[in-house]
């Protein structure tokens, strides 16, 4: 049974020691010396524990661990040593191992950290199958955090290590490199799994604005405030808070923030009573914090509570080919939504992505793909797709006939808008290309001319303008 089933991976005359206890106290071991008959073993049996030396020939822990991102409820990974040092514990730790031991092994060390009860009680070891959480069905898929590079490995095993706890995590990186998606990674991996996940941009609304959303208010408390209105803090009671960039936060809701960390007490504006509140709080910055520490513009004293486990997000252009996998999930996503025909990447679309700096980080991935996927057509995507000049995506001597048989993003039925063209000839000038790509947008975009100046590339003041032309023009949008 799984519960009863132990990995090592080990030469066999450094475990064989502790087997005849294991198999007095009911449970089986199995023996693999390489990645692959590991792998296969845990995928069939399940085992609860795995213990394995770092390396051996052919043969690394570190590799294991980095598959454990590929496969659901991982078990939790010992790993024992002959000659161990702090460094390589650390190291170790970090990409997601549950401990770090000295040999030799011995049994009484093991059965402390057995289950405690047989398999005959499915329930009883739940707690110990696995260091990763445990996800409802259809939430790892929802929250998929995709990259190989081990930095990306590093900070997804150090995740999953501590989304069981109610430890506050400190998620840092430059915009756009997902760092709330890994706060509902965390969240969805938690065991407050079924309980509500609120996040506040602390940077998107004034300090009073702020304070009440936070902390709720009491009718009569200002101006407006014409009923009561519970906060997020209560709204996320028994749940997860995301505090989106946390530096903007003025420093006297700093001091109120410190006292919900500490106490777990909130106290609405306008009120004279104190609630008590049970929420995680998870909290993200795309600045230097201890340099902000250091400016005085934030409190050294709440840094110290938010930052118990710190999660620091590599830029994009630190991740290698984990570009060319984000980008093949994103394009083959967009091509789904949109009922459009799998595209792939041309030669020349590989080497301009893995050669772009990404300023935008993952975002801004995310937004050329989904621009490239309407404007490629039946594909393959090229650079001019990206649209990162839009005034001369493409050069005039191939926009003489692009649209022939509606070569632009399909055929001529899958270009949604009022102004479509098919002159006989083929042939569309530039101007009623970029006319037709406009409306598009906007049809993609259900009329949100934000969104679509985003997806064009463009300014919104661009996009109105050229709106207002069209509508001199008679058309009606």
């Amino acid at each position: 049974m799984p519960e009863n089933t132990l990995l090592f991976i080990a030469d066999p005359q450094s475990v064989t020691s502790v087997f005849s206890p294991l198999k007095e106290a009911g449970f089986e071991a199995g023996l693999a010396d390489n990645l692959n008959g590991a792998i296969n073993f845990i995928k069939k049996s399940n085992p609860c524990l795995i213990f394995t030396r770092p390396i051996m020939q052919g043969y690394s822990a570190q590799a294991l661990l980095a598959e454990a991102v590929n496969i659901e409820n991982f078990p939790p990974v010992i790993i024992f040593s002959r000659n161990g040092s702090a460094d390589e514990a650390q190291k170790f730790m970090e990409l997601g191992a549950r401990d770090y031991w000295l040999e030799p092994l011995s049994w009484e060390k093991i059965k402390l950290m057995l289950p405690e009860k047989r398999a005959s009680e499915p329930d009883s070891s739940a707690e110990h199958k696995s260091s990763s959480p445990q996800p409802s069905k259809g939430t790892q898929g929802k929250f998929q955090i995709i990259g190989k590079h081990p930095a990306v490995l590093r900070v997804l095993a150090l995740a999953k290590q501590v989304a069981k706890s109610k430890a506050t995590v400190l998620i840092s990186g430059e915009s756009g490199t997902g760092k709330e998606m890994f706060a509902r990674f965390l969240h969805h991996h938690s065991d407050r799994i079924d309980k509500p996940f609120v996040a506040i941009n602390c940077a998107a609304l004034p300090e009073h604005l702020l304070e009440s959303e936070l902390f709720g208010h009491e009718k009569g408390a200002f101006t407006g405030a014409i009923s009561r209105k519970l906060g997020k803090f209560e709204l996320a009671s028994g749940g997860t808070i995301l505090l989106d960039e946390i530096t903007e936060m003025d420093m006297g809701l700093q001091a109120k923030l410190l006292r919900v960390l500490q106490e777990g007490q909130i106290d609405r504006v306008g009120g004279v009573e104190t609630t008590n509140v049970d929420v995680r709080i998870l909290a993200t910055t795309n600045r230097d914090l201890e340099e902000t520490v250091k400016e005085g513009k934030f409190r050294q004293d709440l840094y110290y509570r938010l930052n118990v486990i710190p999660l620091k997000l590599p830029p994009l252009c630190k991740r290698g080919e984990d570009v060319m996998l984000l980008a093949k999930f994103f394009v083959d996503r967009y091509c789904s939504d949109y009922g459009l025909s799998p595209l792939e990447f041309s030669a020349e679309a590989k080497s301009w992505m893995l050669g772009y700096e990404w300023p935008g980080n993952v975002r801004e991935l995310q937004n050329l793909m989904e621009r490239a996927v309407l404007l490629a057509g039946a594909g393959p995507i090229m650079p001019m797709h990206f649209l990162n000049d839009p005034e001369a995506w493409m050069p005039e001597s191939e926009a003489t006939s692009v649209l022939q048989d509606g070569a632009v993003s399909g055929t001529e039925s899958q270009i949604s808008g009022q102004a479509q063209f098919s002159p006989s000839s083929g042939v569309i000038p530039i101007a009623e290309m970029e006319k037709q790509l406009i409306i598009q947008s906007l049809d993609q975009t259900s009329g949100n001319r934000t969104k679509a100046a985003e997806l064009l590339g463009i300014s919104v003041r661009t996009l109105r303008n050229k709106l207002n032309d069209y509508k001199k023009d008679g058309l009606e949008l």
